[in-house]
């Protein structure tokens, strides 16, 4: 389940040092294994310490360079000691990759304080806490990238998702001012917002909404492409907003949603 294809010549993210949240699956396992096999050395910040393991075990079989921390993205202490260990252990911070996500299929009126406040803190608070601490070391270096995983939602509201949205609107908009601060600094910041993507945490919406996981799904193909994405189609567009190929782009929305927000 967990592998990539070695290369023999060098990669485009090598010498480069990643942190990833949330890279134990889905999306982030599929940006963590394109990452290693461009070259990087990873840190797979995670809750999921045995997901999140066998990402990096995967990794070191394949001559790649990789450790695990467990981190709560919601937790400030987490935030920087994974930014400290991945300094200490790896050397550096290229590329932050704030991955890590939740999602509830509920309006305004049926989602509970609670629940509200859990899907701000680990789709917002997050990227505010491990940026916070990754700019000043990225700064002092002499610049860096930060890769922010918003949502089509985040730029077109959907159903029965109030908190998702607003959370990934403000992904959105912070990856904007954070841009426009840090620039600067030499720090480049942009944001994917995927469409729906085959992942655990698609399929989990279906259940969570009482729909037929084949009824969900092909709910969420009726678009341009006519089929939902790959965790790995996500990787292929966070892996050109960390290379060089995209140097002179900072502040953007990178949509990959196979023409879902088109029309």
């Amino acid at each position: 389940m967990y592998s990539f294809e070695s290369s023999s010549s060098k990669g485009i993210l090598e010498g480069k040092i990643a942190l990833i949240t949330g890279g134990s699956s889905g999306i982030g396992q599929a940006i963590a294994l394109l990452f290693a096999q461009e070259g990087a050395a990873l840190s797979i910040a995670d809750i999921d310490e045995p997901g999140g393991q066998a990402v990096v075990q995967s990794i070191l079989k394949n001559d790649g360079k990789a450790i695990f921390i467990r981190c709560d993205v919601t937790q400030a202490s987490d935030c920087q000691r994974a930014i400290k260990k991945t300094l200490s252990e790896l050397g550096g911070l290229d590329i932050l990759l704030n991955n890590a996500g939740i999602i509830q299929r509920s309006s305004v009126v049926q989602t509970k304080e609670a629940e509200w406040d859990r899907i701000m803190a680990v789709n917002v608070k997050s990227v505010f806490l491990l940026s916070k601490y990754a700019i000043p070391h990225m700064s002092k270096s002499g610049g860096g990238i930060i890769v922010n995983i918003a949502s089509g939602w985040g730029l077109a509201g959907g159903p029965q998702a109030a908190a998702y949205c607003a959370s990934k609107g403000a992904v959105v908009q912070l990856t904007k001012a954070m841009a426009v601060d840090h620039g600067k600094d030499n720090i480049r910041v942009n944001c994917i917002c995927p469409g729906d993507t085959d992942t655990a945490l698609l399929r989990r919406e279906g259940k969570e909404l009482g729909i037929p996981i084949k009824q969900f799904l092909k709910k969420a193909a009726d678009r341009p492409l006519k089929r939902v994405g790959k965790p790995e189609e996500i990787a292929q567009a966070a892996l050109y907003l960390a290379s060089n190929a995209s140097s002179f782009v900072t502040g953007i929305s990178l949509v990959v949603d196979g023409g879902g927000l088109a029309g």
